[in-house]
């Protein structure tokens, strides 16, 4: 994931799957048609190093998480397709397993999840993963944040990626906070990427997916689901196939607006900075007599059909040259037409008179 130069759109799939491995597969094989990037899973070997034995949830949690013998067939769906798999590990055992993988799979990056974020043991065998590290950092302080990155470059580490962003079933316009980014991006000087969690039925769905694009995001993601409207796990904010396809659409026409920082003119622009036919170029205000000189009252700004050599801001070359031949009202000037009278310089100022 270095050298971000294009959108790289990232479909999760979360515990969408609620366990069932064949429904995984069947969400899966609709995902990769997408021209994303890569396919997001959540992996989760041991529940009691996740949470406490006796928490509300971890039967719940346990039901539906998927065991390590059929990932590899997941995997495999998403490597033949050409596209990356990228890997949120909750547990140090399910990491241990992306390691011991890491090579056979097309797997561009782990995720550690903000829950975990400064967990030592995963930043601890996170530091054996050989490409990018995200840092999930939705509710997380700056200091928090520093921990885990200081703690991954301490090990050599310099391929993190931070993710902003969090889901709040769904979230709200102003929980996104796009203005962290920035901040972020000063602060840590890494690259920043944002998971959107809206609500898939509001009609800016699509817009704020993508939004930060401006911002100089060019990682995107996206719960995503091929049954939309049924009630499962991780539904609030999974959109569609087709709404997926309009953010990846809308995404790359944004990216097309940004350009780039450097001064250099695409030939629409050349065309429209186009002197004569565009901007207005220097032309004669009326006939000027053959060896007239030129002075301001001579000269107007005017469109031409014919493209000038010489520019709105070279007024100041023209004052003071001389015509060469008789110049016809609404001409346009050119040193073909005007030569420069030249003066011979006074040194007097340096001689001192005796």
């Amino acid at each position: 994931m270095k050298n971000l130069s294009n959108n790289y759109y990232i479909a999760e799939t979360a515990f969408h799957h609620e366990g069932d491995v064949q429904f995984l597969n069947d969400l899966v094989k609709d995902i990769i048609k997408l021209e994303i990037s890569a396919v997001k899973f959540h992996l989760l070997f041991d529940v009691n190093d996740y949470m406490v034995s006796n928490h509300a949830a971890i039967d719940v949690i346990r039901k539906i998480s998927i065991g390590k013998e059929d990932w590899e067939e997941v995997f495999s769906l998403v490597s033949n397709a050409s596209k990356d798999i990228i890997a949120l590990t909750n547990d140090v055992a399910s990491l241990e397993y992306i390691n011991s993988i890491q090579n056979k799979y097309p797997i561009s990056a782990i995720e550690l999840h903000s829950t975990g974020l400064n967990d030592i043991f995963l930043l601890e065998e996170a530091c054996k993963f050989n490409k990018t590290i995200i840092l999930g950092v939705g509710g997380s302080t700056f200091d928090e944040i520093q921990f885990a990155v200081d703690f991954l470059k301490g090990k050599g580490k310099d391929n993190i990626l931070l993710m902003h962003g969090f889901q709040n079933y769904p979230t709200n316009y102003e929980d996104i906070n796009f203005d962290r980014i920035t901040l972020l991006n000063h602060a840590f000087n890494l690259p920043i990427g944002y998971a959107d969690h809206t609500d898939p039925l509001d009609s800016l769905n699509v817009t704020m997916s993508v939004f930060p694009v401006g911002l100089g995001v060019r990682v995107f993601e996206k719960h995503v689901t091929n049954i939309f409207g049924e009630k499962r796990i991780d539904a609030q904010a999974a959109v569609s196939i087709d709404t997926m396809k309009q953010i990846i659409e809308l995404g790359n026409i944004l990216l097309k607006t940004i350009g780039h920082a450097k001064i250099q003119f695409s030939n629409a622009e050349l065309n429209y900075g186009n002197t004569g036919p565009m901007k207005k170029a220097i032309v004669a205000r009326q006939d000027i007599l053959e060896g007239q000189e030129i002075s301001l009252a001579d000269i107007a700004y005017k469109r031409t059909e014919t493209s000038s050599m010489l520019q709105q801001k070279d007024i100041f070359r023209v004052i003071g040259t001389v015509a060469k031949r008789k110049i016809e009202k609404d001409e346009l000037m050119t040193f073909d037409n005007l030569e420069y009278k030249f003066v011979s310089a006074n040194f007097e100022q340096f001689f001192v008179k005796k």
